[in-house]
Protein backbone atom coordinates (compact mmCIF):
# COMPACT_ATOMS: atom_id res chain seq x y z
CA UNK A 1 0.00 0.00 0.00
CA UNK A 2 1.26 3.07 -1.22
CA UNK A 3 2.23 5.98 1.70
CA UNK A 4 0.34 9.24 1.78
CA UNK A 5 2.89 12.01 1.49
CA UNK A 6 3.37 15.96 1.89
CA UNK A 7 5.73 17.40 -0.86
CA UNK A 8 7.53 20.87 0.83
CA UNK A 9 9.05 23.04 -2.20
CA UNK A 10 11.72 24.74 -0.05
CA UNK A 11 13.23 27.87 -1.74
CA UNK A 12 16.47 28.81 0.59
CA UNK A 13 18.75 31.68 -0.47
CA UNK A 14 21.65 29.35 -0.79
CA UNK A 15 19.59 25.75 -1.33
CA UNK A 16 16.57 25.04 -3.16
CA UNK A 17 14.92 21.44 -1.62
CA UNK A 18 12.11 19.25 -2.20
CA UNK A 19 10.49 17.14 0.70
CA UNK A 20 8.18 14.56 1.06
CA UNK A 21 6.69 14.15 4.86
CA UNK A 22 4.34 11.66 5.74
CA UNK A 23 2.24 12.02 8.17
CA UNK A 24 3.93 11.51 11.28
CA UNK A 25 5.99 14.01 9.73
CA UNK A 26 8.99 11.80 9.02
CA UNK A 27 11.10 12.48 5.62
CA UNK A 28 10.64 9.79 3.07
CA UNK A 29 12.64 11.59 0.28
CA UNK A 30 14.54 14.81 -0.32
CA UNK A 31 16.48 16.13 -2.99
CA UNK A 32 18.49 19.46 -2.74
CA UNK A 33 20.41 21.93 -5.23
CA UNK A 34 22.35 24.86 -4.79
CA UNK A 35 20.26 28.19 -5.26
CA UNK A 36 22.45 31.95 -5.90
CA UNK A 37 20.89 35.00 -6.80
CA UNK A 38 21.61 36.59 -10.39
CA UNK A 39 24.10 39.97 -10.83
CA UNK A 40 21.43 42.84 -12.08
CA UNK A 41 21.86 44.06 -15.40
CA UNK A 42 20.99 47.75 -14.48
CA UNK A 43 23.89 47.65 -11.53
CA UNK A 44 26.56 45.36 -11.29
CA UNK A 45 26.07 45.54 -7.58
CA UNK A 46 22.94 44.84 -7.08
CA UNK A 47 21.53 41.18 -6.76
CA UNK A 48 17.76 39.92 -8.12
CA UNK A 49 16.49 35.99 -8.52
CA UNK A 50 15.17 34.14 -11.54
CA UNK A 51 11.95 32.75 -10.58
CA UNK A 52 12.41 30.58 -13.88
CA UNK A 53 15.63 29.51 -12.30
CA UNK A 54 14.21 28.12 -9.15
CA UNK A 55 11.16 27.00 -10.95
CA UNK A 56 14.01 24.70 -12.70
CA UNK A 57 15.98 24.00 -9.37
CA UNK A 58 12.20 22.41 -8.07
CA UNK A 59 12.11 20.63 -10.78
CA UNK A 60 15.27 18.90 -10.99
CA UNK A 61 14.59 18.26 -6.89
CA UNK A 62 11.18 16.32 -7.46
CA UNK A 63 12.76 14.59 -10.52
CA UNK A 64 15.38 13.22 -8.93
CA UNK A 65 12.58 11.87 -6.41
CA UNK A 66 10.72 10.18 -8.91
CA UNK A 67 11.50 6.80 -7.70
CA UNK A 68 10.63 7.38 -4.19
CA UNK A 69 7.62 8.94 -5.10
CA UNK A 70 6.03 6.28 -7.36
CA UNK A 71 6.05 4.19 -3.92
CA UNK A 72 3.70 7.30 -2.24
CA UNK A 73 0.60 9.26 -3.09
CA UNK A 74 1.66 13.16 -2.50
CA UNK A 75 -2.03 14.36 -1.07
CA UNK A 76 -0.62 18.28 -1.02
CA UNK A 77 1.98 20.49 -1.72
CA UNK A 78 3.32 23.24 0.20
CA UNK A 79 6.28 26.27 -0.37
CA UNK A 80 8.08 27.65 1.84
CA UNK A 81 10.99 30.73 0.88
CA UNK A 82 12.99 33.19 2.65
CA UNK A 83 11.16 36.14 3.69
CA UNK A 84 10.30 39.93 2.17
CA UNK A 85 11.53 39.16 -1.38
CA UNK A 86 8.76 39.63 -4.13
CA UNK A 87 7.60 40.88 -7.64
CA UNK A 88 4.96 42.86 -9.48
CA UNK A 89 3.08 41.01 -11.92
CA UNK A 90 0.52 42.07 -14.40
CA UNK A 91 -3.27 40.33 -14.67
CA UNK A 92 -1.60 37.38 -16.21
CA UNK A 93 1.05 36.96 -13.14
CA UNK A 94 4.26 37.49 -15.33
CA UNK A 95 6.82 40.02 -13.64
CA UNK A 96 7.02 43.92 -14.34
CA UNK A 97 10.17 43.96 -13.08
CA UNK A 98 12.59 41.55 -11.99
CA UNK A 99 12.33 39.94 -8.20
CA UNK A 100 14.92 42.14 -5.64
CA UNK A 101 16.75 40.14 -4.01
CA UNK A 102 17.25 40.65 0.17
CA UNK A 103 20.94 40.74 -0.68
CA UNK A 104 20.64 43.98 -2.95
CA UNK A 105 22.26 46.95 -1.43
CA UNK A 106 19.29 49.64 -3.46
CA UNK A 107 17.09 49.30 -0.81
CA UNK A 108 19.77 50.96 1.91
CA UNK A 109 18.97 54.38 1.13
CA UNK A 110 15.43 54.39 1.07
CA UNK A 111 15.76 52.48 4.69
CA UNK A 112 18.07 55.61 5.86
CA UNK A 113 15.22 58.11 4.74
CA UNK A 114 11.98 56.52 5.58
CA UNK A 115 11.32 59.18 8.27
CA UNK A 116 10.36 61.36 5.44
CA UNK A 117 7.36 59.37 5.17
CA UNK A 118 6.71 57.83 8.85
CA UNK A 119 9.30 57.71 11.58
CA UNK A 120 10.88 54.05 11.98
CA UNK A 121 9.85 53.71 15.40
CA UNK A 122 6.07 54.04 14.67
CA UNK A 123 6.57 51.69 11.84
CA UNK A 124 7.74 48.94 14.09
CA UNK A 125 5.22 49.61 16.82
CA UNK A 126 3.24 48.73 14.19
CA UNK A 127 4.59 46.02 11.95
CA UNK A 128 6.79 44.62 14.78
CA UNK A 129 9.80 44.35 11.84
CA UNK A 130 12.70 45.88 12.74
CA UNK A 131 15.01 48.30 10.03
CA UNK A 132 16.02 45.98 7.72
CA UNK A 133 17.33 47.30 4.36
CA UNK A 134 15.90 44.48 2.43
CA UNK A 135 12.31 44.89 3.35
CA UNK A 136 9.42 44.73 1.53
CA UNK A 137 8.26 48.18 2.31
CA UNK A 138 11.90 49.55 1.24
CA UNK A 139 11.26 47.82 -2.40
CA UNK A 140 7.92 49.54 -3.09
CA UNK A 141 9.29 52.66 -1.96
CA UNK A 142 12.67 52.51 -4.31
CA UNK A 143 9.93 50.76 -7.05
CA UNK A 144 7.81 53.84 -6.73
CA UNK A 145 10.59 56.49 -6.84
CA UNK A 146 12.08 54.81 -9.97
CA UNK A 147 9.70 53.26 -11.71
CA UNK A 148 6.47 54.62 -10.83
CA UNK A 149 4.56 53.74 -14.05
CA UNK A 150 4.86 50.19 -12.97
CA UNK A 151 3.16 50.11 -9.92
CA UNK A 152 0.06 52.33 -11.57
CA UNK A 153 0.10 49.20 -14.41
CA UNK A 154 0.59 46.46 -11.98
CA UNK A 155 -2.23 44.16 -11.11
CA UNK A 156 -0.47 43.02 -7.86
CA UNK A 157 2.48 42.72 -5.44
CA UNK A 158 3.33 38.66 -4.92
CA UNK A 159 6.07 37.51 -2.25
CA UNK A 160 8.31 35.44 -3.85
CA UNK A 161 6.51 32.36 -2.05
CA UNK A 162 3.27 33.68 -4.03
CA UNK A 163 5.01 33.76 -7.10
CA UNK A 164 5.61 30.11 -7.16
CA UNK A 165 2.82 29.49 -5.89
CA UNK A 166 0.82 31.38 -8.97
CA UNK A 167 3.08 29.43 -11.02
CA UNK A 168 1.38 26.19 -9.48
CA UNK A 169 -2.34 27.37 -9.36
CA UNK A 170 -2.52 30.32 -11.26
CA UNK A 171 -3.88 31.69 -8.42
CA UNK A 172 -3.47 35.29 -6.97
CA UNK A 173 -2.28 35.36 -3.33
CA UNK A 174 -0.48 36.51 -0.04
CA UNK A 175 0.59 34.11 2.27
CA UNK A 176 0.06 35.44 5.91
CA UNK A 177 3.70 34.62 6.99
CA UNK A 178 5.06 35.87 4.18
CA UNK A 179 3.26 39.45 4.76
CA UNK A 180 4.10 39.16 8.64
CA UNK A 181 8.18 40.19 7.47
CA UNK A 182 7.22 42.88 5.51
CA UNK A 183 7.17 45.95 7.50
CA UNK A 184 3.88 46.75 5.83
CA UNK A 185 1.03 45.13 8.15
CA UNK A 186 -0.48 46.32 11.30
CA UNK A 187 0.84 42.92 12.90
CA UNK A 188 -2.03 43.16 15.57
CA UNK A 189 -4.85 43.28 13.32
CA UNK A 190 -3.24 40.80 10.58
CA UNK A 191 -3.89 43.12 8.16
CA UNK A 192 -1.71 45.53 5.69
CA UNK A 193 -1.88 48.96 7.54
CA UNK A 194 -3.97 51.68 6.30
CA UNK A 195 -1.71 54.06 8.34
CA UNK A 196 1.74 52.87 6.72
CA UNK A 197 0.17 52.30 3.20
CA UNK A 198 -1.32 56.00 3.35
CA UNK A 199 2.23 57.71 4.57
CA UNK A 200 3.97 56.18 1.72
CA UNK A 201 1.69 56.29 -0.68
CA UNK A 202 1.17 52.74 -1.72
CA UNK A 203 -2.33 51.36 -2.76
CA UNK A 204 -4.00 48.29 -0.89
CA UNK A 205 -5.13 47.20 -4.15
CA UNK A 206 -1.75 45.90 -4.88
CA UNK A 207 -1.90 43.16 -2.48
CA UNK A 208 -4.33 39.90 -2.98
CA UNK A 209 -6.11 37.85 -0.55
CA UNK A 210 -4.48 36.64 2.47
CA UNK A 211 -4.50 32.92 3.49
CA UNK A 212 -3.44 31.60 6.63
CA UNK A 213 -1.26 28.89 6.57
CA UNK A 214 -2.77 25.42 6.18
CA UNK A 215 -5.75 26.92 4.14
CA UNK A 216 -5.56 25.73 0.36
CA UNK A 217 -4.87 28.12 -2.71
CA UNK A 218 -5.45 26.07 -5.06
CA UNK A 219 -4.49 22.89 -7.01
CA UNK A 220 -1.69 21.99 -9.59
CA UNK A 221 -2.38 22.95 -13.05
CA UNK A 222 -1.18 20.85 -16.56
CA UNK A 223 1.60 22.67 -16.95
CA UNK A 224 3.50 23.22 -13.35
CA UNK A 225 3.04 19.20 -13.43
CA UNK A 226 4.38 18.40 -16.42
CA UNK A 227 7.56 20.28 -14.92
CA UNK A 228 7.60 19.13 -11.77
CA UNK A 229 6.68 15.58 -12.98
CA UNK A 230 3.55 14.94 -10.66
CA UNK A 231 -0.20 14.66 -11.13
CA UNK A 232 -2.11 17.46 -11.73
CA UNK A 233 -4.66 18.29 -9.14
CA UNK A 234 -3.13 17.91 -6.27
CA UNK A 235 -3.82 20.33 -3.68
CA UNK A 236 -1.53 23.56 -3.13
CA UNK A 237 -1.84 24.14 0.36
CA UNK A 238 -0.26 27.94 1.86
CA UNK A 239 3.08 27.61 4.54
CA UNK A 240 5.00 30.54 3.34
CA UNK A 241 7.85 32.12 5.36
CA UNK A 242 10.65 29.51 6.01
CA UNK A 243 11.04 31.01 9.91
CA UNK A 244 7.91 30.46 11.10
CA UNK A 245 7.97 26.70 10.04
CA UNK A 246 11.31 26.17 11.34
CA UNK A 247 9.39 27.04 14.74
CA UNK A 248 6.51 25.08 13.51
CA UNK A 249 8.57 22.19 12.81
CA UNK A 250 10.98 22.21 16.28
CA UNK A 251 7.60 21.60 18.35
CA UNK A 252 8.30 24.69 20.08
CA UNK A 253 5.61 25.69 22.53
CA UNK A 254 3.91 28.80 23.60
CA UNK A 255 7.18 30.70 25.72
CA UNK A 256 9.95 28.22 23.97
CA UNK A 257 12.74 30.34 22.18
CA UNK A 258 14.35 28.66 19.38
CA UNK A 259 17.22 29.41 17.91
CA UNK A 260 17.05 28.78 13.78
CA UNK A 261 20.37 28.30 11.67
CA UNK A 262 20.40 28.92 8.15
CA UNK A 263 21.47 31.67 6.14
CA UNK A 264 20.55 33.87 9.18
CA UNK A 265 20.57 33.30 13.00
CA UNK A 266 17.01 33.59 14.25
CA UNK A 267 16.54 33.85 17.66
CA UNK A 268 12.85 33.59 18.47
CA UNK A 269 10.03 32.58 20.68
CA UNK A 270 6.34 31.49 20.10
CA UNK A 271 4.08 34.22 22.45
CA UNK A 272 0.43 35.21 23.02
CA UNK A 273 1.52 38.83 23.07
CA UNK A 274 3.78 41.30 22.53
CA UNK A 275 4.64 45.03 23.08
CA UNK A 276 6.18 46.05 19.69
CA UNK A 277 6.24 49.91 20.81
CA UNK A 278 9.37 48.56 22.86
CA UNK A 279 10.98 46.82 20.21
CA UNK A 280 12.77 49.68 18.61
CA UNK A 281 14.77 50.00 21.69
CA UNK A 282 16.78 46.64 20.40
CA UNK A 283 18.84 46.89 17.56
CA UNK A 284 18.38 43.64 15.27
CA UNK A 285 14.75 43.13 16.44
CA UNK A 286 11.94 41.94 14.88
CA UNK A 287 8.52 40.63 15.52
CA UNK A 288 6.89 38.45 12.94
CA UNK A 289 3.39 36.21 12.74
CA UNK A 290 3.43 32.91 13.84
CA UNK A 291 2.18 30.62 11.80
CA UNK A 292 -1.30 30.15 14.08
CA UNK A 293 -3.58 32.72 14.02
CA UNK A 294 -3.12 35.19 17.56
CA UNK A 295 0.63 34.16 18.11
CA UNK A 296 3.53 36.21 17.42
CA UNK A 297 7.43 35.52 16.91
CA UNK A 298 9.19 38.23 18.78
CA UNK A 299 13.09 37.93 18.51
CA UNK A 300 16.82 39.05 16.75
CA UNK A 301 17.81 37.81 13.77
CA UNK A 302 21.96 38.17 12.61
CA UNK A 303 23.95 37.12 9.25
CA UNK A 304 24.90 33.68 9.62
CA UNK A 305 26.61 31.40 7.05
CA UNK A 306 25.72 34.02 4.42
CA UNK A 307 29.24 35.59 5.83
CA UNK A 308 30.67 32.50 5.43
CA UNK A 309 29.69 32.06 2.26
CA UNK A 310 31.19 35.93 1.67
CA UNK A 311 34.28 34.90 3.02
CA UNK A 312 34.62 31.94 0.91
CA UNK A 313 33.83 33.87 -2.55
CA UNK A 314 36.43 36.45 -0.99
CA UNK A 315 39.27 34.77 -0.12
CA UNK A 316 38.80 31.33 -2.32
CA UNK A 317 36.15 30.52 -5.19
CA UNK A 318 32.52 29.82 -3.99
CA UNK A 319 33.46 26.20 -5.04
CA UNK A 320 35.79 26.03 -2.95
CA UNK A 321 35.09 22.70 -0.61
CA UNK A 322 34.08 23.83 3.05
CA UNK A 323 36.69 21.23 4.27
CA UNK A 324 39.15 23.90 2.84
CA UNK A 325 38.54 26.78 4.28
CA UNK A 326 38.38 24.42 7.86
CA UNK A 327 41.62 23.25 6.79
CA UNK A 328 43.50 26.60 6.58
CA UNK A 329 42.18 27.60 9.52
CA UNK A 330 43.65 25.34 11.45
CA UNK A 331 46.85 25.62 9.78
CA UNK A 332 46.92 29.16 11.04
CA UNK A 333 46.52 28.88 14.23
CA UNK A 334 49.18 25.90 14.07
CA UNK A 335 51.65 28.36 12.78
CA UNK A 336 51.10 31.08 15.29
CA UNK A 337 51.72 28.89 18.18
CA UNK A 338 54.95 27.48 16.56
CA UNK A 339 56.16 31.10 15.88
CA UNK A 340 55.94 30.87 19.75
CA UNK A 341 52.68 33.38 20.24
CA UNK A 342 51.25 32.59 23.85
CA UNK A 343 47.51 31.65 23.43
CA UNK A 344 46.64 34.24 25.61
CA UNK A 345 47.80 36.91 23.28
CA UNK A 346 46.23 35.04 20.39
CA UNK A 347 43.22 35.22 22.25
CA UNK A 348 43.55 39.13 22.82
CA UNK A 349 43.88 39.70 19.07
CA UNK A 350 41.28 37.33 17.80
CA UNK A 351 39.11 37.01 20.31
CA UNK A 352 39.88 32.93 19.85
CA UNK A 353 39.78 31.56 23.65
CA UNK A 354 42.86 29.32 24.64
CA UNK A 355 40.39 26.62 24.51
CA UNK A 356 38.83 27.01 21.25
CA UNK A 357 42.96 27.36 19.86
CA UNK A 358 43.25 24.23 21.22
CA UNK A 359 40.35 22.55 19.54
CA UNK A 360 41.27 24.30 16.12
CA UNK A 361 45.19 23.37 16.73
CA UNK A 362 44.50 19.54 16.64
Amino acid sequence: MKQDVILVLDCGATNVRAIAVDRQGKIVARASTTNASDIAAENSAWHQWSLDAILQRFADCCRSLSSALSECVVRGITVTTFGVDGALVDAQGKLLYPVISWKCPRTAAVMETIERFISPRQLQTLSGVGAFSFNTLYKLVWLKENHPRLLEQAHCWLFISSLINHRLTGEFTTDITMAGTSQLLDIHQRDFSPEILQATGLARRLFPRIVEAGAQIGTLQTDAARLLGLPAGVPVISAGHDTQFALFGAGAQQGEPVLSSGTWEILMVRSGQVDTSLLSQYPGSTCELDSQSGLYNPGMQWLASGVLEWVRKLLWTPETPWQTLIDEARAIARKMLANGLEPGLIASVTGITPEELSTLSH
